[in-house]
């Protein structure tokens, strides 16, 4: 039997890529071959960091498609993004299935990320299965299918505008959001809230199309939310510790260099910091992380990407790099999922993205949380208000987290060991999923029957 060719189209953030790109690792391992389609943009990037190979091993074929936007327009935008996407895409993604049918090859199945549904709606117009892959929690998709329900409520207008601002819980043991904090309101001005907003509305219409549906979850992780979205089946975590293999589709080179150093500090001493691919801060608030850092008095690792805030190289207090150079290390980007499984981590500063959360929490370490836009408030509730093994900074009246806050929340946080032991027993519970007779462990086997049917 010939292996099932299977086409994995991504939304265009590193947080998307990352995971469907584990998946399709996975997928290869067991008999499958995958044509990954990045945007052109990113294509170039994620080549790049893989040092300009366009195939991961035998069976994964990296190729792209343009986005609609100009090289040098800001992809950050997430709203012009999106529209430029919507705009150009489908029509592209056409045309590149059709020319892989052309050169005598076939697609048998079509897995698309399920927040741009546009790619099940090809799919089902060229007649091709298809399955939606959904990398953020559950939860995030219940409040996309709960918009009807906000706006009979009076919280949301039929825009996505906000009514009232209020703590909203759509179901017992499902975190409460602050309706400012809804995935489309926190992600930039209007424009983009409402480009996101209708790409929302889209998608709940789209992924009906979806033969299956599968995520990066797990059901004891967040039970209320699978409740509310039956016909999702959870397959995560996704982590390349799973398959005993290295991640990929990082934007970054990773410096792994900081391995060794992590190497030679004491175990459960460091601080790691990262804050995802998208968080940007202004220069106050890099000076008082920083602050807090030094303040700290402990070992820290802390990834600064190039454009985490203008002008990094002169964003550091002045002669900090040289009062912490024994105890901190800097770096551009790091092998996360490597470095949170270190034994010298005590504990992750976090923007929450469901891919840190899910790599801190399948590591059995606290949080601290950071989150910055779109569905890291939702996250962040989960690991502080419901799994309990995190805290949430408090900001001053100018919305700054300062140096000392940061420090308290640091040693409240390593000085309570019941947020070490509460870690530990959720990372058993994650990891018991995708072992062997695991409830994502059963849906990936399950999933893979289907692909191969």
């Amino acid at each position: 039997m010939c292996s099932p060719h299977i086409l994995a189209v991504p939304f265009p953030a590193q947080g998307h890529v990352i995971p469907l790109l584990e998946l399709s690792q996975c997928l290869v391992m067991h008999g499958c071959k995958v044509t990954f389609v990045n945007t052109d943009y990113n294509h170039e990037r994620v080549v790049k960091v893989l040092e300009e190979n366009t195939c991961i091993g035998d069976q994964i074929y990296l190729v792209s498609i343009p986005d609609g936007m100009e090289p040098l327009e800001d992809r950050n935008e997430v709203g012009k993004l999106t529209e430029s996407m919507r705009r150009t895409m489908p029509g592209k993604l056409q045309e590149l299935i059709e020319k892989i049918h052309s050169e005598g090859d076939k697609i048998d199945c079509v897995i698309g990320d399920a927040s741009i549904g546009w790619v099940i709606k090809v799919a089902k117009k060229m007649n091709l299965r298809r399955a939606a892959f959904w990398p953020a929690a559950t939860a995030l998709l219940a409040s996309s299918f709960s918009i009807p329900k906000l706006i009979n409520d009076g919280i949301i207008n039929n825009d996505g505008t906000l009514i009232k601002k209020e703590k909203v819980q759509l179901a017992i043991n499902m975190p409460e959001i602050n309706s400012t904090n809804f995935n489309w309101i926190c992600v930039g001005d209007l424009t983009a809230q409402k480009a996101i907003f209708d790409l929302m509305l889209e998608n709940n219409e789209t992924l009906k199309m979806a033969e299956i549906m599968v995520g990066n979850s797990t059901y004891d992780l967040e039970p209320a939310a699978f409740g509310l979205v039956p016909e999702m089946f959870p397959i995560g975590p996704l982590l390349a510790s799973n398959r005993l293999g290295n991640s990929a589709g990082y934007f970054w080179p990773e410096d792994q260099t900081c391995l060794k150093w992590l190497d030679q500090q004491p175990l459960n001493s460091v601080t790691y910091v990262a804050f995802g691919s998208f968080t940007v801060f202004d220069h106050i608030q890099f000076k008082e992380l920083a602050l807090g850092l030094e303040l700290s008095n402990r070992p820290f690792l802390w990834v600064v990407r190039p454009d985490f805030t203008s002008d990094t190289n002169d964003a550091y207090p002045e002669g900090f790099e040289d009062r912490v150079a024994t105890r901190g290390r800097m770096v551009g980007w790091a092998p996360q999922q490597k470095v949170l499984s270190h034994p010298s981590i005590a504990c992750f500063v976090s923007h929450c993205g469901w891919n840190s959360t899910m790599e801190g929490v399948s590591n059995g370490l606290p949080f601290l949380c950071w989150p910055y836009f779109a569905d890291q408030f939702l996250n962040e509730s989960y690991i502080c208000d419901v799994w309990k093994v995190g805290l949430k900074f408090d900001r001053n009246e100018s919305g700054i987290i300062t140096g000392t806050e940061f420090k308290t929340k640091l040693d409240q946080l390593l000085g309570d060991e019941n947020f070490k032991g509460r870690s530990l027993a959720l990372k058993e519970m994650t990891m018991n999923s995708v072992r062997e007779g695991g409830h994502s462990n059963k849906n990936f086997k399950n999933f893979l029957d289907w692909i191969k049917a």
